[in-house]
Parts: structure tokens; C-alpha cells; sequence
């Protein structure tokens, strides 16, 4: 009998054409072997779906809110079937990127300077706070977004602009801008599985550079750095997956600037997509696309 997974894909995020790539790839490798797959929006038929299919594991390819901050894994642990990636509580605080880099200050991985800020804060009294604690320029990004959204290096002259356009968060972060070069670690479980440095052509790793094809950035593997410089950013990765409490396979972006690695953030779930890191950085040590979706799989299955 063909084992049955139900993946999740889609949803509401900003990220939601990225999952649905992301379900249609993971979907295309178990369909050929041997697997019964249903794929299923995150929706009101979810609950109907899962008892109505009864799967063996639920393969979470959902990305950004609601899909990877821990509100899905709440949804699913009440129907007692393995799920992929971390749990509620790991998914939560990786997504939460001020209390994430409070952890990771609080654990000694060094990470960028940041402040968050409050839309009822004066403008006047957020460019003291950045001159006195920041300087310029800035990144400045939601607080619980994934995929580079809504990401934005400002200066002095356009950061006012820049906040008008984020008006609909609460709460956004202004961290140190940290320039050098931009290095990705994957981690499997509590492996260091490889590192991967990009070179995009745009100003940074943004959103168009991630996923559009035409943006031409360039992905070296094997990274070209001494031994115990890319030992250092492994290790960096592999305690911060497990600080945070992560499981499966996470994805932590870093920059190298001044012979220091700064981690950015950790994500919970790194896409499976044709130009997704991960898969890249596996199929390099020689884990193919398919071992390591059923490395997830069995991963999910041992958690119960």
C-alpha cells in the first residue's frame, strides 16, 4: 500500500507562490516514488481533508505567516499526526526576528545591532535613536516576514519614505547595515550539511534576487573561504538551529564583513523550489532531491 502525505501548500502569506512551488516540486518527487500524495490549501477544509485522507505525515510547504510562525503547528498538533520542520514554539520565535536575535545575543552569536519601532514613535526621536545607536545606512524589515519582503536598505534622505510604505505593520525593525558577502548554511537535523555564498546582482539578497530567474545571481559552492572560517559559520548555524529548538532542516543566512560573520535570521522552513539553497547545497554533498525530501519525512515521523 502506497504511504499516503499530505502536503500543505499556498495560503495567505506574501510568500504564497513561493509554497505552492515549493508543494508542486515536493509533490512531483514522492508522486514518482511510490508515495499517495493530496495536496491541500491551509483553509476551513483543512480539518476534512486530513480525517478524510488520514496521511502518515503532513508536509508543511507553507512559508511566511501563518504557514511557519507557529500558527499552522498549533492547527496541526491537535490532530496528532506527524508534521515537517520545527514545532509550534521553535516556529514562533524563528519568525519573530526581535526575539530570535535576542537569543541569539543572549547564546553569543554575534548578529547585527538592531531597535524596533513603533509607528506612534516620532520620526524626529527614531533618527536620534539610529544616529546614536545605529548610524546610516539601515536595513529596514518587518519584524515576521520571510523571503527578503518588504525588505529595505535605507539612508537618511529615504527612510521616511520607506516607513510610509510599511504603515500596515505595528512594528518593524531597523538593524545595522552590514555589507560583505552573503553566506547560507543549511543544517539537517544535527548535521552541518554545507554552506553556499551568493553573489546577486542586485544591491542585496532581496526578494527578486531569491526568485526571479532573470535576476542572474551567482551561487558558489564550494564556498571559497579557509577551513576554519567555514567551520566557525557552521557551527554558528548548527548552535543557533539549536537554541532557537529548531527540527528538520533549517537554513540561517549570515554576511561576512571584516573577517566576522553577522547572522541575520533562521529559517524554520527553507523552500524546496529550483532555485531554493537548500536542495543545492544538499545534491553538492550528494544528497539528491528526493533523499532529502524523505530525510524530512522520516524526521517528521520520529518526532512522535
Amino acid at each position: 500500500m502506497k504511504k499516503k502525505i499530505l502536503i500543505l501548500s499556498g495560503g495567505i502569506s506574501k510568500e504564497r507562490l513561493i509554497s505552492l512551488d515549493t508543494g508542486l516540486q515536493v509533490a512531483k518527487v514522492l508522486k514518482k516514488n511510490d508515495y499517495e500524495i493530496k495536496i491541500s490549501e491551509p483553509d476551513n477544509n483543512l480539518g476534512k481533508h486530513i480525517n478524510q485522507f488520514k496521511p502518515k505525515v503532513i508536509f508543511n510547504a507553507l512559508h511566511g505567516q501563518f504557514g511557519e510562525d507557529g500558527y499552522i503547528q498549533t492547527i496541526l498538533e491537535s490532530f496528532r499526526i506527524p508534521y515537517t520542520h520545527s514545532g509550534v514554539i521553535a516556529s514562533s520565535i524563528a519568525m519573530d526576528k526581535e526575539i530570535s536575535k535576542k537569543i541569539f545575543i543572549k547564546n553569543k552569536i554575534n548578529t547585527p545591532k538592531f531597535i524596533t519601532y513603533s509607528f506612534n514613535k516620532k520620526f524626529s526621536d527614531l533618527i536620534n535613536e539610529i544616529n546614536k545607536k545605529l548610524k546610516f545606512p539601515v536595513v529596514v524589515k518587518p519584524i515576521n516576514e520571510g523571503s527578503s519582503v518588504n525588505v529595505y536598505i535605507c539612508t537618511k534622505k529615504n527612510i521616511k519614505k520607506i516607513l510610509n510604505l510599511m504603515k500596515s505593520y505595528k512594528k518593524i525593525m531597523i538593524e545595522e547595515f552590514i555589507g560583505g558577502r552573503e553566506i547560507q548554511v543549511a543544517v539537517m537535523g544535527d548535521k552541518k550539511l554545507g554552506a553556499i555564498e551568493l553573489k546577486p546582482k542586485r544591491k542585496f539578497y532581496d526578494y527578486q534576487a531569491k526568485y526571479n530567474t532573470n535576476a542572474k545571481t551567482q551561487h558558489i559552492i564550494p564556498v571559497e573561504m579557509p577551513k576554519n572560517k567555514l567551520d566557525e559559520v557552521m557551527n554558528m548555524a548548527l548552535k543557533a538551529h539549536k537554541v532557537i529548538g529548531c527540527k528538520g532542516v533549517t537554513r540561517s543566512d549570515f554576511k561576512f564583513y571584516k573577517n566576522k560573520f553577522y547572522l541575520l535570521e533562521i529559517n524554520t522552513q527553507p523552500g524546496m523550489t529550483k532555485l531554493s539553497l537548500v536542495p543545492e547545497i544538499a545534491a553538492y554533498n550528494k544528497i539528491s532531491f528526493k533523499e532529502l525530501i524523505e530525510w524530512i519525512l522520516k524526521d517528521a515521523s520520529s518526532k512522535r
